[in-house]
C-alpha cells in the first residue's frame, strides 16, 4: 500500500489511476490527429489543445472517482461498469459545454470530443474488464502474516476479509492460543510461536505483524530478529491496524505516546493553514450558496411552524461549549418528531448544514474535523473511554473522517470506533487529508443524496 494524501490507497488503484490517465490522453490525442484538418501538431502546442485535452481527462478521473470506480476495482457486472463509464463521458460532455461556453481556450473541437469520447470508452471498459481478470495473478496484493494473540489481529483480519479491493491478502495467523487449521477471520491458524520461522519460509509474507501479550517471550524476540536480519518486514498491529483500518488502535495507545512524543498533537503551523483554509472556503461557501441558503430558510418556514434554525450547545476546542446553527428539519407530531416535508428534502442534500460555515466563519468550527458533542455526552464519554478527550485539542468539523468511512458509516452507535477515526485523524492533520475529506464527503452528497 502507499500513501496518498496522508491516506495510504492500494498498489492495484494507483496503477489504474495511471492507466486511464494514459489511455484518455492517447484516446484524445489520436483523434485529434484523425479529425483535424488544420495541424494537429499547431493545435495541441499553440492552441491550448494539451488544456482542453487536460482538462477533459480531470473531469473524466473525476467523474470515475465519484462513481466508485477507483474504490470498486473488481468488475462484477460489464453492464453496470459499462452504464457507469456512459455516465462518466456524459459528466465530461457536461462540464466541456459549461466551462467551454465561458472560456474559449478549454474547448476541444466537436469531432474531437465526439471521436475522443468513444474510444475512451471503449479503451476504458476493455481495460477495466482485463484488469479485473488479472489482478488475482499480478503480483499487486500485499501478503499479512499475524503473529500472536492481541485481538487487534483479528480485528485486521476481519478487516481485509470485509474489503477484498483493499490490496491486501492474509497468509495466516501464528498463535498459541489456536488450533493449527482453526478458521479465524480472513484465513486460518497456520501454527504455534515456535514454528514462526518455518512458516515465514513457507508463505512467503511480504510482511509479519507481530501483536502479543507477552513481550518477554525471549525465544520469540530471537526468531524475529533473526527474520529481522533476513531482510523481513517485521511491524506492530498497532502500525498496520492504523494502516489497513484508518483508525488509531485504541487498546495499543500508551501514555507515553501523548505525554512525551506529541504524537497526537496538531502542529502549531498546521493549525494556522487550516484555519487561513477554512476562513477562506466558508466565506466563498456562504456567498456561493446564499440562495440556497435563502430558500431552504423560506421552505423551513412555510412547512411548519417553528423557528427556522436550530441552536444546539456543542463541545468545541479545548472544551469549550459554543452554539452549533443548523436548519431545522423535525416538528413535533402525535407520536412524537417527525420529519417536516422540508426537513427531508434539506437533509437528503446535506443542506440543513449549511449554517454550520457560520459557526466556521466565527472560529467555532472547521470544516474537516471530529464531529461535535453534546456536552452532557462527552462529559460522561470522557470518564469511560480513555483519551476521549484528546479529539478536542482541534476544532470539530461539519464532516470529518470518521462521516466518511464505510465501515464507520454503518455503524454510528460504535463511540470507540469513532474515536479511533478521530485519533486518526488528529495524527495525520493535514491540508491534503482535509482536502481527500472534502471531496469524499461531496461524493457521498452526490451518489446518495447525503453526506457520508
Amino acid at each position: 500500500m502507499l500513501r496518498l494524501f496522508r491516506v495510504f490507497v492500494p498498489a492495484g488503484t494507483l496503477l489504474l489511476l495511471l492507466a486511464d490517465t494514459l489511455l484518455v490522453t492517447a484516446a484524445f490525442v489520436l483523434a485529434t490527429y484523425f479529425e483535424l484538418t488544420v495541424d494537429p501538431t499547431v493545435f495541441l502546442l499553440y492552441d491550448g489543445g494539451w488544456e482542453a485535452i487536460f482538462f477533459v481527462l480531470l473531469c473524466i478521473l473525476l467523474g470515475m472517482y465519484f462513481r466508485n470506480l477507483y474504490s470498486q476495482i473488481r468488475v462484477k457486472s460489464r453492464v453496470v461498469l459499462l452504464q457507469q463509464l456512459c455516465v462518466v463521458i456524459g459528466f465530461a460532455f457536461l462540464m466541456e459545454g459549461l466551462v467551454g461556453a465561458f472560456v474559449p481556450g478549454l474547448r476541444v473541437p466537436l469531432r474531437v470530443m465526439l471521436w475522443g469520447s468513444a474510444m475512451a470508452l471503449a479503451a476504458l471498459y476493455l481495460w477495466r474488464i482485463l484488469f479485473s481478470a488479472l489482478a488475482p495473478q499480478m503480483a499487486l496484493r500485499e501478503r499479512l502474516l499475524l503473529v500472536g494473540d492481541l485481538p487487534p489481529l483479528k480485528d485486521v483480519g476481519a478487516f481485509i476479509q470485509a474489503h477484498p479491493d483493499a490490496g491486501l491478502v492474509l497468509a495466516g495467523y501464528v498463535d498459541d492460543s489456536t488450533p493449527r487449521g482453526a478458521p479465524l477471520p480472513g484465513g486460518k491458524a497456520l501454527g504455534p510461536l515456535t514454528s514462526l520461522r518455518e512458516i515465514v519460509r513457507a508463505t512467503q509474507p511480504h510482511r509479519v505483524v507481530v501483536g502479543v501479550s507477552d513481550r518477554r517471550n525471549q525465544a520469540l524476540v530471537n526468531d524475529l530478529r533473526q527474520l529481522r536480519s533476513e531482510g523481513r518486514l517485521i511491524e506492530e498491529v498497532a502500525a498496520t491496524y492504523e494502516t489497513v483500518c484508518g483508525r488509531v488502535c485504541l487498546s495499543e495507545i500508551r501514555p507515553s505516546q501523548l505525554i512525551y512524543s506529541g504524537e497526537f498533537d496538531p502542529q502549531p503551523r498546521t493549525l494556522f493553514y487550516q484555519t487561513v483554509g477554512n476562513l477562506l472556503f466558508a466565506a466563498v461557501a456562504v456567498i456561493l450558496s446564499s440562495p440556497l441558503l435563502l430558500l431552504a430558510a423560506l421552505a423551513v418556514r412555510l412547512s411548519s411552524p417553528g423557528p427556522v434554525l436550530l441552536r444546539q450547545t456543542r463541545v468545541g476546542l479545548d472544551g469549550v461549549p459554543f452554539t452549533l446553527y443548523r436548519f431545522r428539519s423535525l416538528r413535533s407530531g402525535p407520536d412524537g418528531p417527525e420529519m417536516t416535508p422540508a426537513g427531508r428534502i434539506i437533509g437528503r442534500f446535506g443542506f440543513d448544514l449549511l449554517p454550520q460555515l457560520f459557526n466556521v466563519l466565527k472560529g467555532e468550527m472547521s470544516i474537516a474535523g471530529p464531529s461535535p458533542d453534546r456536552p452532557e455526552f462527552a462529559g460522561a464519554l470522557a470518564v469511560l473511554i480513555p483519551y476521549y478527550q484528546q479529539r478536542c485539542c482541534v476544532r470539530p468539523g461539519i464532516t470529518g473522517w470518521a462521516q466518511i468511512r464505510p465501515d464507520q458509516a454503518d455503524a454510528p452507535e460504535d463511540v470507540g470506533a469513532t474515536l479511533e477515526c478521530d485519533l486518526y485523524y488528529i495524527k495525520h492533520m493535514s491540508l491534503a487529508l482535509d482536502t481527500f475529506i472534502c471531496f469524499h464527503t461531496l461524493k457521498g452528497i452526490l451518489l446518495s443524496g447525503g453526506p457520508q
